[in-house]
């Protein structure tokens, strides 16, 4: 007797990382490229945090990666549009950057499109500041009885799990009449925030799908540890930008060690592949950061992801995500 063939509910999961994005979305952009595909109409969900919150909803609109990726190269500089007053500024009154240069951007890829017209389900962190709760911007699928994000436009959702505390301003969103920050201070890696999701509505013995398989994407991470320090106490000054890097650092290699784990024990089958950053050198770290946007650095990062792509798209792992499409339909 043949066994029967898995029904598997597929998931995009894309990491936070501010312009770093640039190397999750160039890795999407040549694998849209090897496989000829739209990346959108292989993946039944899209997941992602902060600059990744972007990427996803870019994706879910059929916009391809290449665009994105061109973004980020070309306005990267005219977002987070630095000078010589900006890390005072951040430091002693206000955020680092306005998001002005982001909403024109923004404004670009969406245009007033809502969440309604996504071609996928959508799991997007964020931080409800105002009630101090986690969020996740949804397609308001009719399995969760959900009601809440559809009329959302894509501009509203993709700046509030983008506000990053310190360089961006809280995003308030008036339909809801709440303030929102990025999601990366709990879900960076939103790779669990998805398969949650999915087993809650559509996988499991008496749902749809019987199977999960999930690509996750990571952000370039040039912080692979840290030295001995002689001053246990260290000042808010002394911590400088290091300070958030526990914490979006912490939660990703959480979800990861965590999806890992489900893997191994869980009944439900649960295929999970995770794309991780490249090796950087100490010279390379220098590189690399959430708002390091000289033409050398973007240039740097892309090239990063174009090589991590040509390593991943040979594997057998990689291309069974593309050898079917996706199964769920929105529309």
């Amino acid at each position: 007797m043949e066994q029967e063939e898995q029904k598997p509910f597929k998931i995009l999961s894309i990491d936070g990382g501010g312009i770093k994005g640039i190397y999750s979305s160039t890795i999407l952009e040549k694998f849209e490229e090897k496989f000829s595909c739209c990346i959108s109409d292989h993946f039944d969900m899209l997941c992602g945090t902060s600059t990744g919150g972007l990427i996803a909803l870019a994706l879910s609109l059929k916009v391809p990666a290449k665009v994105i990726s061109d973004l980020y190269l070309e306005k990267g500089g005219f977002i987070f549009n630095s000078n010589i007053l900006s890390t005072l500024k951040q430091i002693l009154w206000g955020g680092k950057y306005s998001n002005e240069n982001l909403k024109i951007c923004l404004k670009e890829i969406f245009g007033d499109k809502k969440i309604e017209e996504s071609g996928n389900l959508l799991c997007i962190p964020a931080f409800n500041y105002t009630d101090s709760n986690t969020c996740v911007f949804k397609f308001d699928h009719k399995h969760g009885n959900l009601s809440r994000d559809n009329k959302l436009k894509y501009i509203d959702v993709a700046l509030a799990t983008s506000a990053a505390p310190t360089y961006f301003p809280l995003c308030h969103i008036n339909d809801l009449c709440k303030q929102y920050i990025d999601g990366g201070l709990w879900a960076n890696n939103p790779a669990l925030v998805g398969v949650i999701e999915a087993l809650c509505h559509f996988v499991g013995h008496t749902k749809a799908y019987d199977s999960i398989q999930i690509l996750s994407i990571s952000s370039l991470d040039p912080y692979n540890g840290n030295p001995i320090h002689s001053n246990l106490n260290r000042s808010l000054m002394r911590w400088g930008a290091n300070i958030k890097d526990p914490f979006f650092d912490g939660q990703s290699h959480f979800a990861n060690n965590t999806l890992r784990l489900l893997q191994d024990h869980s009944d439900i089958n649960i295929n999970y592949v995770r794309i991780p950053s490249t090796s950087l050198s100490a010279k390379q770290k220098k590189q690399v950061g959430m708002d390091k946007v000289t033409k050398k650095c973007l240039e740097f990062m892309k090239g990063q992801g174009e090589s991590q792509a040509s390593l991943w798209y040979r594997k057998t792992e990689i291309e069974n995500f593309f050898k079917k499409t996706k199964t769920y339909n929105t529309k």
